[in-house]
């Protein structure tokens, strides 16, 4: 029994870490979504997102002897912003400026996002002259794992819940903040208004492009934080290839939650844990390759059961992966 216990102690921190990326990648895309645009370039958002967090933190940390904790944490984390937000205004340009089909936009923008990464990381790599085919910065990653003073005190529940870095809780207050946002306020009320009808609200008078761009944008600029996340505060080094399809499934985690960021912070928990359980249960490789598939068949099952159902609220914005033509109305 107390082997038991300590095993699930040790496996819920574990399935919390792994959620993150998940949590930060679906937050920012609940919120592109919901202005009525469909963003499968997420997962390549978060690619430049994790590279561009792991370039801040590998330069300023190789370039001086006496670190300054607080540039140390703004420096990758204002650079993980800009590049994902580099990466969100390219999709509004092509999909709501020029109005490029929204799927094939998303789709390319992950290959580029992805080449985008490795280029870098292999070429800051064989810059640094250290003959590493990746990018280590473990000062950094010290600094941004540092967690909670009193988390000792509370025992189990403190080495569970506040044993993290600053990321992890800022990515459910961000996914709760999103959440009020969206549901109480008239901001997210015209958001929401873009998403399921543009004309309706052009009509209004909310301008619908101006929406669409903020809403994207700062969606992008979330998902990017994901890949800090893992990348400087999870991993504390950069390996090409190595986020592997956590960017898929934040988007599968969109429907998981029903397009809700506040249920996407268990969600996150849930398939962070059913993400890694196969490497926790001992059984055989035909298995362990079955169990790596849990997440996407619990989406698909959860979009069987909501489109059955049939309920408004659960189902997605009207006009979602659709261009908005003005002179159509």
């Amino acid at each position: 029994m107390m082997a038991f216990l300590s095993s699930i102690l040790s496996f819920l921190p574990r399935a919390i870490m792994q959620g993150i990326p998940l949590l930060y990648g679906s937050t920012g895309e609940i919120i592109t979504e919901k202005s009525g645009h469909l963003n499968l370039g997420i997962p390549g958002i978060m690619y430049v997102g994790g590279i561009s967090g792991a370039a801040g933190a590998f330069l300023y940390e190789h370039s001086t002897e006496a670190m300054n904790p607080v540039l140390a944490i703004l420096i990758p984390f204002v650079s993980a912003l800009l590049g994902s937000l580099v990466m969100g205004l390219i999709y509004c340009f092509l999909t709501v400026t020029l109005r490029a089909n929204q799927n094939v936009t998303g789709l390319a923008l992950t290959t580029f996002g992805i080449g985008i990464g490795n280029f870098f990381g292999g070429t800051l790599a064989k810059l640094s002259g250290t003959g590493e085919t990746s990018l280590s910065f473990p000062a950094t990653k010290i600094l941004f794992k540092t967690n909670l003073p009193f988390a000792e005190k509370f025992g189990w529940f403190g080495s569970i819940f506040l044993s993290h870095g600053f990321l992890v809780y800022l990515a459910v207050a961000i996914a709760l903040v999103a959440a009020f946002v969206l549901n109480r306020t008239r901001v997210g009320l015209h958001l929401r208004a873009v998403g399921e009808n543009p004309a309706t609200a052009d009509a209004a008078g909310i301008n619908v492009n101006k929406y669409k761009y903020v809403a994207t944008c700062i969606g992008s600029m979330i998902a990017g934080l994901g890949g800090l996340y893992y990348v400087v505060d999870y991993m504390g080094i950069w390996a090409n290839d190595g986020f592997g399809d956590r960017g898929w499934l934040a988007i599968a985690l969109v429907i998981f939650a029903v397009w809700r960021p506040n249920a996407g912070i268990l969600g996150a928990f849930l398939f962070g844990g059913l993400y890694i359980l196969w490497s926790v249960v001992n059984v055989s490789f035909a298995a362990q390759e079955l169990l790596k598939m849990l997440p996407y068949v619990v989406t698909i099952v959860v979009l069987v059961i909501t489109s059955i159902r049939e309920k408004r609220e659960s189902q997605p914005p009207q006009s979602l992966g659709l261009s908005y033509f003005r002179e159509d109305r």
